[in-house]
């Protein structure tokens, strides 16, 4: 049956993935990235415990591309409407990146529906380093060869990439230069301009922050404002760059499932 808009969002309904039964789970995915590449290899593992409602942002995944410039408000209520669409009233928020800022404005906007937050190697605002890094970004949006030595460069953690086998290496720098989401540009602006920590104070509900040390696109000081703005947040870190479902999955799946099952 399709998703009936919301009353939360005046915007077309956001596609989604839905899975699982019991208590709700909302997932935030990154810049650039969907649910299914962000989350995708944790969604077993966190259906087996939820209803786990994974949306796509308009031009990313299956959500078609919608001119303009999203603002995270927008984003923050979307996502909260798909959850209602499916029947969640109140759930748990995980939030990656772009996703943590989302998380974090959802669970300001709408405090009587967010449980918890999980912040994962998020987004804060005010780092010099991170918008210069999305402009670049922005701009070689067209010349996908050279956006993914970019990314192999700042995304991947230095640890992880050079233990890599010359072989592998070539075969990801490949597998990375391809067209990028509808949606890439407005989303990296967005991740550029965000600032949610005037807000942080304000959030009331517990929260785990997980950082991630070789981070070189979210800088870690970007995920340690999120978790000494946030009252009684608990702080954990990996030792990965900013993709840890690539780099560090069954490290990232313990912490997330305790997450969960907590």
């Amino acid at each position: 049956m399709p998703a009936v808009p919301s009353p939360l969002a005046p915007f077309s309904p956001l596609a989604r993935i839905v899975r699982g039964s019991g208590p709700g789970l909302l997932l935030a995915h990154g810049a650039g990235g969907s649910a299914r590449d962000n989350w995708g290899p944790l969604l077993p593992d966190l259906a087996a415990h939820r209803t786990v409602v994974a949306p796509d942002y308009p031009g990313s995944g299956d959500s078609p591309y919608e001119p303009g410039e999203p603002t995270l408000d927008e984003l923050a209520d979307r996502l909260v409407a798909a959850a209602v669409e499916e029947g969640l009233d109140s759930f748990d928020l995980a939030g990656y990146s772009l996703g943590a800022a989302v998380a974090v404005r959802a669970a300001t906007r709408h405090p009587g529906r967010v449980r918890s937050l999980l912040l994962l190697a998020g987004v804060a605002g005010g780092s010099a380093r991170l918008r210069l890094l999305a402009g670049l970004a922005v701009d070689l949006a067209e010349r996908p060869a050279e956006l993914a030595r970019l990314m192999l460069t700042v995304a991947f953690g230095e640890t992880w990439v050079e233990a890599l086998p010359a072989d592998r290496l070539t075969e990801l720098r490949e597998a990375l230069n391809s067209p990028v989401p509808d949606g890439f540009r407005q989303q990296f602006r967005l991740a550029a301009r965000v600032d949610v920590r005037a807000e942080l104070a304000a959030i009331a509900v517990p929260t785990l922050v997980v950082g991630t040390a070789e981070d070189g696109l979210v800088p870690p000081s970007q995920h340690r404002v999120l978790a000494e703005g946030i009252p009684g947040a608990r702080f954990t870190e990996l030792a990965c760059g900013h993709l840890p479902m690539i780099e560090l999955l069954p490290q990232l799946r313990e912490v997330i499932l305790e997450f969960v099952k907590d």
